[in-house]
């Protein structure tokens, strides 16, 4: 049964940072495309960033680009997302997602593999 299951979400206030790891299981992602995407409270679910498979490239949406960091471990089957600068729009439940293959995983229509998401609260 292939699994992703994330941990580092929290509590934080504005200007904090806090990192995000998700460790899959079941089968090797170490080819596929990993990333994470959020949800707010009557939001639809938005891109956040995303990597490919060996790390030769990273995808950032506008609204975190130059504050968050994506890296991937393929030795451990993780990906990670480091959050800086953080404000409290970022507020949000942040899913793990991967693909079962290269490609593009922008949109959620794309994704194969969920994680069952962590809260990230950030105080103002």
């Amino acid at each position: 049964q292939v699994q992703l299951v994330e941990s580092g979400g929290g509590l934080v206030q504005a200007g904090g940072s806090l990192r995000l790891s998700c460790a899959g299981s079941g089968r090797t992602f170490s080819s596929s495309t990993m990333g994470w995407f959020r949800q707010a409270p009557g939001k639809e679910r938005e891109f956040v960033a995303a990597i490919s498979g060996y790390g030769a490239s990273t995808y950032y949406g506008d609204s975190v680009k130059g504050r968050f960091t994506i890296s991937r471990d393929n030795a451990k089957n993780t990906v990670n997302l480091q959050m800086n600068s953080l404000k409290p729009e970022d507020t949000a439940v942040y899913y793990c997602a991967a693909r079962s293959r290269a490609g593009s995983i922008s949109y959620p229509s794309q994704v194969d593999y969920w994680g069952q998401g962590t809260q990230v609260t950030v105080s103002s």
